[in-house]
């Protein structure tokens, strides 16, 4: 299986790739960079867009321009650059984490603490910009996704070293019955993204790896990767097969800071995703 570098660069906390098959392109952020990035594979090129604060993942709206979650809230982009508070919940020492859009166009935004102490939360915000906090007392919130039938959604809160699964309910927006799915021993369980047969695709911070698991919770793939801090990884290209891994450097010095920390890896054609939803507000 072949390791390819996407983007050669030194983010701090690259996180939260999603790919916007709209564009073709892949959007991805250095969190305490304040950078939102977008990467088109056909012209090797990365573009940057600065934002004012640290920011946790920016997704595509299906009007054009992002949605962010940042700092002290969530943002609207339009395609002019003119920006917009959809949602501000500023509080103390926390900040936006990983968010992801469900099958109907919601938001799911997370946020942590800069302590990482379980202060952060997990909100669903509508495109109205209502907002409801689902799971609270959150460490540190890492991946967000739902199963191609859209009735399970799947959870890491890094901190509890667990996937974990809720039922989920499209029309209304419920999610339920939280238990875990399986118990991560490498590393800690960051952001996710789950392929077409429904299986888990997890980055593991400090374990220098993905893993793939099944449905039920079995681990049935492991790819190394040339870093130890891979943050989160989502399926992207043209046939959706291509698995994009974003990666950090903050926090490595001397021989555990690899040439490539920081930089956005790929591995071509190592399964089948699905396309995004993008945001409906």
């Amino acid at each position: 299986m072949s390791i390819e570098v996407a983007v050669r660069t030194e983010a701090a906390l690259g996180e939260a790739p999603t790919w916007d098959h709209g564009s073709g392109t892949l959007i991805w952020v250095d969190v305490l960079g304040s950078q939102v990035h977008r990467y088109a594979p056909s012209r090797d090129e990365d573009a940057v867009l600065d934002v004012p604060q640290h920011v946790g993942a920016a997704k595509p709206r299906t009007r054009g321009g992002l949605v962010l979650n940042l700092r002290d809230g969530v943002a609207l982009v339009d395609q002019d650059g003119a920006k917009t508070w959809l949602v501000y919940w500023a509080r103390d020492d926390v900040r936006g984490s990983d968010a992801a859009v469900d099958p109907a166009g919601r938001l799911w935004a997370g946020t942590m603490r800069y302590d990482e102490d379980p202060g952060g939360w997990l909100a669903r915000v509508e495109p109205s910009g209502d907002a409801k906090v689902v799971l609270d007392k959150i460490g540190a919130g890492n991946g967000i996704g739902w199963s191609p039938d859209g009735g399970l959604m799947y959870y890491v809160d890094s901190a509890t070293r667990c996937v974990e699964v809720l039922d989920y309910d499209r029309d209304s927006g419920e999610a339920t019955n939280r238990r875990t799915v399986a118990e991560v021993d490498r590393g800690l369980p960051g952001g996710l993204c789950v392929d077409a047969s429904g299986a888990v695709w997890v980055a593991l911070w400090g374990g220098a790896a993905v893993r793939r698991y099944t449905p039920d919770g079995r681990l049935d793939a492991e790819v190394e990767l040339p870093v130890g801090q891979p943050t989160a990884c989502a399926f992207g290209g043209h046939d959706f097969t291509d698995l994009y891994v974003t990666t950090a450097r903050a926090g490595l010095s001397g021989d555990a800071l690899s040439e490539l920390a920081g930089s956005v890896l790929v591995l071509p054609g190592v399964g089948e995703g699905r396309p995004s939803t993008a945001f409906a507000g």
